[in-house]
């Protein structure tokens, strides 16, 4: 039978190298879509800032896994990139990109929030508390992130249609 620690530290593993492709994959959805923002000035600011945040979460998780004697998975980190891409190419076809990609910033943030929240219970009760600090930030930031995208989908609901009302393209 397995100790508790023995089932722990493995799934917190790959609880980890999930995090850092799934961070990826947050990567090439936030670049698909920096470009394609005129109309959404608040928009396009906080998507370069979550991007540094982004950049700044997947570097605590490799100094965790460096930590551990463990390291990223490439083959997940790539698989997610391109699936990234994919849905964030998806949407640039659609008439109304910019609420697409609202709602789905909004799940991709909870699933982060989720992900996080998971990892810090297993680093709690496997005894990996020194690291929950730095998984902590990540989930402070994507909490703040979840809430930007939620808080501005009315500003962008009215700026959508006050665009199209215009006569204009209000999809980006």
């Amino acid at each position: 039978m397995a100790t508790t620690n023995e089932v722990i530290r493995p799934l917190f593993i790959v609880g980890l190298r999930d995090v850092h492709a799934v961070e990826h994959q947050a990567l090439a959805l936030i670049d698909r879509q920096l470009d394609r923002l005129k109309n959404y000035p608040e928009v396009e600011a906080r998507l370069r800032s979550h991007r540094t945040e982004t950049e700044q979460q997947i570097s605590r998780v490799e100094q965790i896994l460096a930590d551990l004697g463990e390291s990223h998975s490439s083959i997940k980190d790539l698989g997610l990139t391109i699936s990234g891409n994919l849905a964030a190419l998806s949407h640039t076809i659609a008439g109304d990109e910019i609420i697409k990609n609202s709602f789905a910033n909004f799940a991709f943030e909870n699933f982060e929030i989720a992900s996080y929240t998971g990892l810090i219970t297993l680093a709690q009760d496997g005894g990996f508390g020194n690291v929950t600090s730095l998984l902590e930030q990540s989930l402070a930031e994507e909490q703040a992130m979840a809430d930007f995208v939620i808080g501005g989908i009315p500003k962008i609901m009215r700026t959508f249609v006050d665009l199209k009302v215009a006569g204009e393209d209000g999809s980006r």
